[in-house]
């Protein structure tokens, strides 16, 4: 990948917000792509620094005075080093903005060490042609959202830069409405006192569960995130029970308030309710199959991936300032789940 870079010298104007990631966002010259989200990442990559001297910022709130000069270092999007693949995709939606997909488990989003190909980029180059969005660099072009390889559902994608900020925007002040089916073990409810008692957990209206935690980054296993106590990023996340198969099992509905890294999947780990086949955070319960059909249980017993799966988004349309949803079916392998702990008694 090249290296790139487009300087961008921005003066604060009267008054800037306290926040430098704002303060610069308020000043990007009009017809420049560049979102506050996008200046956050860059300051935290050691990209933004005073005109007048002194080392790189890292830090958002850094505080910044009306009239002064800053420096932003953009890398440039350079030629693509994904290749187009003609890989099927379904595609929800379509328009010369944005594209919707229902992302199936199995399947990563970007290229990265380890899935270089058969990734959603690849497949959206070839259905795409050279209509994606540049922001997102070299290996991830459009992207403005993730979910993880093994979960399903609907993502969406932007076709222009100007998508690209407005959707990032969305993103950041957390207005996107994300809504996903998943399978835990057991049963969640408000009548448990062991879930009052845990760190940043507590019920709402209508036995709707709220967990606000930080999550960060694992401190020896650096492939898993976790709860912490004064460090990371805040995260809150929403559980709604939709189905309690005998208390040993349920079908909940979480939607999220923030986007950190695996946030459902640790959340539901930190409440003692970890997701089916999840074999990162799935905690040492075990769903009891005692009773069922064998064939019921080995199905969920062996279940191979987070039962977890992405089924509604809705936003703001970046340009035509239309509220849009999309929804995805759950597909066939969480069907057959569902059928399986139906079963129980």
């Amino acid at each position: 990948m090249s290296d790139t870079i487009q300087t961008l010298v921005l003066i604060l104007g009267e008054t800037p917000p306290a926040r430098l990631d704002k303060a610069l966002a308020a000043v990007v010259p009009e017809g420049v792509s560049l979102s506050r989200s996008r200046i956050g990442k860059l300051i935290e990559a050691g990209a933004v620094t005073r005109v007048a001297g002194g080392d790189p910022v890292v830090v958002l709130k850094t505080q910044g005075v009306e009239g002064e000069e800053w420096r932003v270092d953009i890398p440039v999007a350079t030629t693509l080093e994904a290749v187009a693949q003609d890989i099927p995709i379904e595609v929800l939606y379509e328009d010369a903005e944005l594209i919707v997909v229902n992302k199936p488990a199995g399947m990563v989003v970007h290229p990265a060490p380890g899935s270089e190909d058969g990734t959603l980029v690849n497949a959206l180059l070839f259905h795409c042609a050279d209509s994606l969005s540049g922001i997102g660099g070299a290996k991830r072009p459009g992207i403005v959202h993730r979910i993880d390889k093994d979960t399903s559902g609907v993502l969406v994608v932007a076709k222009t830069d100007a998508a690209h900020q407005g959707l990032a925007a969305q993103f950041a002040d957390h207005s996107i409405n994300r809504r996903y089916v998943a399978y835990s073990i057991g049963a969640p409810s408000a009548a448990d006192p062991r879930l009052l008692g845990l760190p940043g957990v507590g019920f709402e209206t209508g036995a709707v569960l709220r967990v606000a935690t930080n999550i960060e980054r694992h401190k020896t296993d650096r492939k898993r995130m976790a709860v912490a106590s004064n460090s990371g990023k805040h995260a809150i996340t929403r559980v709604q029970v939709l189905e309690n198969f005998a208390d040993r099992a349920a079908k909940v509905e979480c939607w999220l308030e923030t986007g950190r890294t695996h946030q459902i999947r640790v959340h539901m780990s930190h409440i003692g309710h970890g997701l089916i086949g999840d074999p990162v955070y799935g905690t040492r319960r075990r769903v009891k199959t005692a009773g069922l059909d064998p064939e019921d249980a080995d199905y969920i017993s062996a279940f191979p991936r987070q039962a977890l799966h992405a089924a509604k988004l809705g936003f703001v349309h970046p340009v035509t300032e239309e509220y849009v949803e999309f929804e995805a079916d759950l597909p066939n392998d969480l069907k057959a789940l569902d059928a399986a702990l139906r079963n129980m008694k």
